[in-house]
């Protein structure tokens, strides 16, 4: 099989190529990527010069190149994580993401109807269902996001089914919970975080702090894209979490106490336009289908991302 990973050079597309490339030898992959900022070929320098590996800079809204690639890689499958993602960044670039995340995929998808993809996976959010407050989302939950970045993922996944429904094109829909882990683009809660405690500056918390979000280690969601690349039923949506549920406050500290750093380092600033109170939702299918449950707690999870940062650290330091 030969896959085009758009996106490959982002946090979680590189971390999944970064496992498959090595997991299936006799696959093919071509990471596509625009390098914007938070692009980075670093993310992607173990396995740039295997040999089932192949790396494209080009723009997926770009649609003559795309289908010359198409037309000359013969891809069997896609796997589609390139969009622009920061809640913060939407609400001041609209047609940015509306461009990447909406257009990006629609050429995608129709490049993959024109060359005969056999296979499209979406990797989509959980912030396309919007606030919930006790409600619990499951796949057929009705969609409302709220917010500039939720609504061009809630525009891309319609368009995915449709896809689906009018050419009949085999797609899967993934939704995960918040992702973290090593290379994360420090524009997100976690790596901001970290960079603020290692700097010893002050740490930026909107509104009380008190938004909660479900933390998903990073490798979990890789894992669960494959199951549902290699057995997700066609035309299926299926959510990703960990039930790791905490607020926005707590991670703070626990990020403080791993580094020994007094919460003093915490100033609450004024909140974001649109603050979506928490997103919890029902993965019970993913785990009953196809048999994934997430093996990281968000402890295990912090410690191994905090592992890595010291190692990198010396690493640089020592110069070796």
């Amino acid at each position: 099989m030969k896959y085009l990973i758009t996106g490959g050079a982002g946090f979680i597309g590189s971390h999944y190529l970064n496992v498959m490339v090595k997991k299936y030898p006799n696959n093919e992959y071509v990471c596509l990527d625009l390098l914007t900022y938070a692009g980075n070929l670093n993310n992607i320098k173990d396995i740039i010069e295997l040999p089932n590996f192949k790396f494209v800079q080009m723009d997926i809204c770009d649609e003559e190149n795309i289908n010359k690639l198409f037309n000359k890689e013969k891809f069997d499958g896609v796997i589609h994580f390139a969009a622009e993602t920061h809640v913060d960044n939407s609400f001041d670039n609209e047609k940015l993401f509306y461009k990447t995340n909406v257009i990006g995929t629609k050429v995608l998808l129709d490049a993959s109807i024109k060359h005969n993809v056999k296979r499209f996976h979406h990797i989509s959010t959980d912030e396309v269902y919007g606030s919930s407050n006790n409600e619990i989302f499951n796949e057929k939950s009705k969609l409302n996001p709220t917010n500039p970045y939720s609504k061009t993922k809630a525009e891309a996944d319609k368009l995915v089914l449709e896809y689906y429904e009018k050419y009949d094109l085999y797609i899967t829909i993934s939704r995960s919970s918040n992702n973290f882990g090593p290379n994360q683009y420090p524009e997100k809660l976690i790596p901001l975080v970290i960079n603020r405690i290692k700097n010893n500056e002050k740490i930026p918390l909107y509104g009380d702090g008190l938004n909660k979000r479900d933390w998903l280690y990073v490798i979990d969601n890789v894992n669960a894209i494959d199951l549902i690349v290699n057995k997700g039923k066609k035309g299926e949506i299926y959510n990703i979490s960990s039930n790791n549920e905490l607020t926005n406050l707590k991670v703070v500290k626990i990020l403080l106490q791993k580094f020994n750093k007094d919460e003093s380092l915490i100033t609450f600033v004024k909140d974001r336009k649109i603050h979506d109170y928490k997103y919890t939702m029902d993965s019970s299918k993913i785990k009953n289908e196809l048999g994934f449950e997430a093996k990281y707690t968000f402890i295990e999870g912090i410690n191994e991302l905090i592992n890595k940062e010291i190692i990198l650290w010396f690493l640089i330091t020592y110069q070796i």
